[in-house]
């Protein structure tokens, strides 16, 4: 009787399966070091890790894909659109797109493609590379009211189908989701999720598989797993096997020893008391030539799912197959009289081997499944060899030469293919010393590179441990280029409270998807450069009764002084700029001062001036496609960029350099504040309290910082916001803008005089602010002017979103101070008065900040 592949993890970590007695037959168990799951569930049937008969492989997935259509029904099923995973479903959902039959398939990829825009993307939290795209040649794809059906090799926690529903429903919602695995290995507990989440979005998700059960595990098996997995790499590493020989799943996917590769005897490795197959012996076969087999490949058809694959696309690729395998039969030599051909590679059935007819693997380049598969069962179906098929991955697992473990063997290489991630190593698993007399290698175009035939690539570790390798490029299908359709702007009250005359967002909505993230750990992965502070948004602060109160008392100390700014600043602007501008602020504090600026306009001269918000991000730059649309409606001369106030002014040199590529903007900002002397267009050059900068989306329209993430954000995209329209019952939005509108009468003189005054000024920028901080970054030891914050706005931005170490208050600043002393005094920061300081109070981030760290060190400090 054959040992079961799981028997050696069952043995040594007590981790079993259970339910379906068919999951044996489709599992085994295998070890990879990662921190949040120890064990992997190897499938039998998926032509991954394991080579399996192609047409078992393809059958797998099409006998599910017939299920899903007799459970939609044949109108349903007509209107379904079937989406795999990357990269180890991609063969498989297609497959289930054949059993649908009329259904379009999409796999999500890892592979940014250049002028694709995304239109969509999530997260496979437990996943060694973890963002997927969605990069459909035809962006209504997914925006049908069909059933979607969604493909994966196994449903274990089901959080990467939450994430992905949750992504794709708030885009495109449908009434009905369809998911499909080979087995399911929920928790009671995961599936009470799945269901409630179904009730929440108001859908209906049904679930097909070939199995189901649960995964048994010990409480501790991720330590001893993980202490497990560095054991046997320590063994394989010392192992003494050559230089080119190492063992083990390394982290970040680098495997444990020292030796080269592309020496000796290859890069095949095992761990424990068997061998790597033959190379690892010492016996390797002699290398010999790669040689390549033209498929003919139809025109036009993609070479897989990642931008698309229609019915269309398949009955074309159904006719080419039988002649693209007879192609690689005959390269083979499995064709009559084809081994004394030019080009065969020179064996007929049976001749290299005592046993019977050659056997060959074809063998697949990670999100590359489905072509292969499909090469792999027409040339099945010609006969006259044994044929396998498997493909690459990304994924580092544990190879140990056992029979009771899934994983005997392993081949490293380096990624040949540019990946979007930076290089990294790669593996073929189960194919060194597995007995094959071929490896047909199947990449696409982009794949076909310099590192495919380095001596340490793929091709050269393929004919190390195998007589003959054929190389087979399907070229990578390149989407047409459309014509960027950008939207319309959102608009109140659908997105904002404000009134839709107030403003136009040139964003896209993004509400319904989870972004907030805890102060602490974005501070933590800004600061250590593992995320960038667009990626994700600070959960919204939401004040108490004293800091509320302080709020309208501070708004009406202060609404008479704003209006009197508002109405310089506009004056100016019609005066120097232009007589009917485009009022364009920077989302999300500029917004309430474009909307006043608009009031005042319409106030003093009846005009009724255009007004829209746009995002900006530091080291971003301006949303570029917000700047063509305004192109294409507006005369970019007359724009002018609004903004609340100026710190030390790296939002205004942020503007310059991203217009350098849109000739006809003004740079130049128009700011209601400008204490760093940054601008020629200002209010006041005074650091005082500006209420909307006490709060946050409840002053300004409900609205959240503008989001900047690649998975979200497409190059034909606008930048994304939130709106949180939960938190109507506090939204003061508008009552800051009344309360500061009801005062324009009482001002009106005093801004007369205030714009004669600034119109004769001299008002070049000294960039005093700029220079001050510098000073304080040097003398505190931050080292870093992004993390001195100066300004009374600034300081309360850092009270509110990031991690503050300190406050700097000019000696004997008064009410404008209120609010910023009793934030930092509920989160325990330090107000430390100064004298000359340039502005009225400045905030100072947590340099090198770590949870726990408590000086400019970054270093905790220890209790004693």
């Amino acid at each position: 009787m054959a040992v079961w592949s799981g028997t050696w993890v069952s043995e040594r970590l007590g981790v079993g399966l259970a339910g379906d007695p068919r999951l044996r037959e489709l599992l085994g168990l295998a070890l990879r070091r990662n921190p949040k799951r120890a064990h992997l569930l190897v499938s039998h049937v998926l032509g991954k890790h394991v080579p399996q008969s192609p047409g078992v492989v393809w059958r797998s997935g099409r006998d599910l894909g017939v299920r899903v259509r007799e459970l939609l029904g044949p109108a349903d099923a007509a209107r379904a659109v079937v989406l795999g995973y990357a990269e180890t479903a991609t063969g498989l959902g297609h497959s289930v797109a054949d059993g649908l039959g009329t259904a379009p398939y999409l796999h999500s990829t890892r592979r940014p493609v250049p002028g694709v825009a995304p239109a969509g993307g999530f997260e496979e939290s437990h996943s060694h590379a973890t963002s997927h795209l969605l990069l459909p040649e035809d962006p209504a794809l997914l925006a049908g009211p069909g059933p979607l059906v969604l493909v994966d090799d196994e449903f274990s926690t089901g959080n990467t189908v939450l994430n992905t529903v949750r992504a794709l429903h708030a885009r495109y919602p449908r009434d009905r989701y369809v998911i499909v695995a080979l087995v399911d290995m929920r928790s009671a507990a995961d599936r009470d999720r799945l269901e409630a989440f179904a009730s929440e979005i108001g859908a209906r998700v049904d679930l097909v598989t070939l199995a189901a059960g649960t995964v048994l595990l010990p409480e501790d098996v991720l330590e001893r797993g993980q202490a497990l997995v560095a054991e046997h790499e320590a063994a394989g590493a010392g192992a003494g096997r050559g230089a080119a020989a190492r063992a083990g799943a390394g982290a970040g996917g680098a495997a444990a020893g020292t030796g080269g590769r592309g020496a000796g005897a290859g890069d095949a490795s095992a761990c424990g008391a068997g061998a790597a197959g033959p190379a690892a012996r010492g016996d390797a076969p002699a290398a010999t030539d790669v040689r390549r087999v033209e498929l003919g490949w139809p025109d036009g058809v993609p070479d897989g799912g990642r931008h698309g694959f229609t019915p269309a696309h398949r009955a074309r690729l159904d006719a080419a197959l039988p002649a693209m395998a007879a192609r690689v039969a005959d390269a083979l030599g499995l064709a009559p009289d084809a081994s004394r051909r030019d080009g065969a590679l020179g064996f007929a059935p049976g001749a290299s081997r005592r046993d019977g007819a050659p056997r060959v693997l074809v063998l697949g380049c990670e999100e590359l499944m489905y072509a292969p598969l499909a090469l792999g069962v027409a040339l099945e179906e010609l006969g006259g060899a044994e044929v396998r098929f498997s493909t690459t991955t990304r994924s580092p697992v544990l190879a140990v030469d056992d029979p009771g473990y899934a994983i005997r063997t392993r081949l490293v290489f380096p990624a040949h293919d540019d990946p979007a991630d930076g290089p990294g190593d790669r593996y073929a698993y189960n194919v060194a010393g597995a007995g094959f007399d071929a490896v047909v290698a199947v990449v696409d175009s982009a794949a076909d590179t310099p590192a495919l035939h380095a001596p340490d690539g793929l091709l050269a570790q393929l004919a190390a441990h195998v007589p003959h390798v054929l190389l087979a490029v399907v070229p990578s299908y390149a989407p047409a280029e459309r014509a960027i359709m950008l939207p319309d702007p959102l608009r109140g009250p659908a997105f904002s409270s404000y009134a839709p005359d107030d403003v136009g967002w040139l964003l896209q909505d993004l509400s319904g998807v989870r972004l907030e993230a805890p102060t602490e750990e974005r501070e933590e992965a800004i600061q250590s450069g593992g995320a960038h502070y667009a990626e994700s948004l600070p959960v919204e602060y939401q004040p108490s009764d004293r800091y509320q109160a302080l709020f309208h008392t501070a708004l009406d100390t202060s609404a008479a002084r704003i209006a009197r700014a508002v109405g310089a600043v506009t004056e100016t602007v019609l005066a120097e700029r232009s007589p009917r501008p485009v009022l364009v602020s920077l989302a999300r504090a500029g917004t309430p001062v474009g909307v006043l600026m608009r009031r005042w306009a319409l106030y003093r001269h009846g005009l009724d001036l255009p007004h829209y918000a746009v995002s900006i991000v530091r080291g971003r730059g301006i949303d570029a496609n917000a700047l063509r649309w305004l192109q294409q409606h507006h005369d970019p001369a007359d724009v002018v960029f609004v903004d609340g106030w100026t710190g030390k002014g790296a939002i205004t040199r942020e503007l310059a350099a991203a217009l350098e590529d849109f000739p006809g903007f003004d740079p130049e900002i128009a700011v209601l504040a400008d204490p760093g002397s940054c601008v020629r267009t200002y209010g006041t050059r005074e650091d005082f309290l500006i209420p909307s900068a006490c709060l946050n989306s409840t002053v300004s329209g409900l609205i959240s910082r503008t989001v900047l993430r690649a998975d979200l954000v497409g190059p034909h995209d606008f930048h994304g916001a939130k709106f949180y329209r939960e938190l109507a019952g506090a939204d003061v939005s508008t009552a800051f803008l009344d309360t500061v509108t009801a005062h324009f009468d009482d001002v009106t003189a005093a801004v007369d005089a205030d714009v004669k005054d600034l119109l004769a000024a001299d008002r070049t920028p000294t960039w005093e602010g700029w220079a001050a901080v510098e000073r304080i970054s040097e003398e505190y030891g931050i080292h870093d002017v992004n993390l001195v914050k100066p300004g009374v706005g600034e300081t309360t931005r850092v009270l509110l979103r990031r991690v503050p170490w300190k406050i700097l208050a000019q000696r004997g600043a008064g009410a404008d101070l209120d609010h910023v002393r009793l934030l930092a005094e509920q989160r325990g920061v330090p107000v430390e008065e100064a004298d000359d300081l340039h502005y009225t109070c400045v905030g100072l981030i947590h340099p090198k900040y770590t949870r726990g760290a408590t000086g400019a060190d970054g270093h905790a400090v220890t209790g004693r």
